[in-house]
């Protein structure tokens, strides 16, 4: 796979992409303004750019001229929220379009989809013998399939997108069901525990009082 762009000018914005894509496997160059993103586009091929609407130099809507004759898709991220300013990026051939502040996991999801949508190959993601094949929607454990439904693969997809780290129960259940079913507090432990089991994970899925769930980071 190709590095990932991202052009922002906020440091602490690009800080913060560029470490939800790093914990997912994704390699990413950064710029701080439009003049520098082009000079990168001059130099290498991307699989993807993420790109800020306000930025010294030379605007995102402007910069975007410099990437679609490479094929590169485009998402912006911007503070430009208006249902206008959002119609004319996309009508000047951005793939998605992302206001802020946004989610981590969002994110994640947007770049995956787009990622898949161009043909490019989301990163597989490897913890524990088991490797997740996104593009394909397979999962493996020492080389052999693992048989998951869509909701624990979904869930899956989530411990290991975020390992080392807590996840709220509100969040797992906002990504991997769309919102906390009524009546059900169960739903979540019952599909943890399948995983435990079918994986082989009773001690790797770590259950965090107060809050939901993590996956152990590997040792290095």
């Amino acid at each position: 796979m190709k590095p990932i762009l991202i052009v922002e000018d906020e440091a602490n914005i690009r800080g913060l992409i560029a470490l939800s894509l790093r914990r997912s496997g994704y390699e990413t160059v950064q710029a701080k303004d439009g003049a520098e993103a082009a000079d990168l586009l001059e130099k290498q091929m991307f699989d993807l750019v993420l790109l800020d609407v306000m930025l010294p130099e030379i605007d995102g809507f402007t910069l975007i001229d410099y990437i679609l004759p490479k094929s590169i898709p485009v998402i912006y991220i911007t503070a430009k929220s208006s249902l206008k300013d959002r119609v004319y990026g996309l009508h000047l051939g951005a793939d998605d379009y992302i206001v802020k502040p946004f989610e981590p996991l969002e994110l994640l999801a947007r770049v995956e989809s787009v990622l898949r949508r161009s043909g490019r190959g989301a990163k597989s993601l490897k913890a524990f013998g088991v490797q997740v094949d996104p593009l394909a929607v397979q999962v493996t454990q020492n080389g052999q399939p693992v048989h998951l439904t869509p909701r624990e693969y979904d869930l899956l997809v989530q411990l290991m997108r975020s390992r080392g780290v807590a996840i709220y129960r509100s969040v797992l259940y906002e990504r991997v069901w769309g919102g906390e079913p009524e009546n059900d507090t169960r739903t979540l432990d019952l599909h943890i525990q399948r995983l435990r089991q079918k994986l082989g994970w009773a001690d790797k899925i770590e259950t965090v009082r107060g809050v939901g769930y993590k996956l152990k980071k590997e040792e290095v």
